[in-house]
């Protein structure tokens, strides 16, 4: 029988990095796999028009750069002598909707997820990627605090 996979939303955030460290103790406990999963939104990063202003547009490579070497390298160094094996991908779009998507697709047992994310104001305007998941995903989810 092939290992359960424990799949963790990785924003950067101490939560989402708490979330982390939970996954990856249960993990070590019972012999599963880790998947780190950083969804960048592209939608938060749209440019925004306003007359005679306009953002400059976001620069894909760097995006993944910042998040290759200020969220995941640190995680690796952290969890690289824990015995758990522990894969990161970084992908783009909507954060539940790739999420819930990935979820299927890696056969994942148990999703982890920061009760907050980076950006505290969207969660209360339009609620939290993880308020959004615990209603959609169909595997048990920890909402970490």
């Amino acid at each position: 029988m092939d290992k359960h996979l424990y799949l963790v939303a990785i924003d950067g955030s101490e939560w989402s990095e708490r979330a982390a460290q939970r996954a990856v103790a249960l993990a070590k406990s019972n012999g599963s796999r880790v998947k780190l999963l950083c969804v960048l939104d592209w939608s938060r990063m749209q440019p925004i028009v306003a007359e005679g202003f306009v953002t400059p547009s976001v620069n894909t490579r760097d995006e993944e750069a910042y998040v290759t070497k200020n969220i995941f390298a640190p995680l690796q160094e952290k969890y690289a002598d824990s015995g758990v094996k522990i894969d990161y991908e970084m992908m783009w779009g909507e954060p539940v909707e790739v999420l819930r998507d990935q979820v299927k697709a890696q056969h994942a047992n148990m999703l982890f997820v920061g009760r907050r994310g980076r950006s505290r104001i969207t969660d209360l305007l339009l609620g939290s990627v993880a308020n959004k998941l615990a209603h959609c995903i169909g595997i048990p989810i920890v909402l970490v605090p």
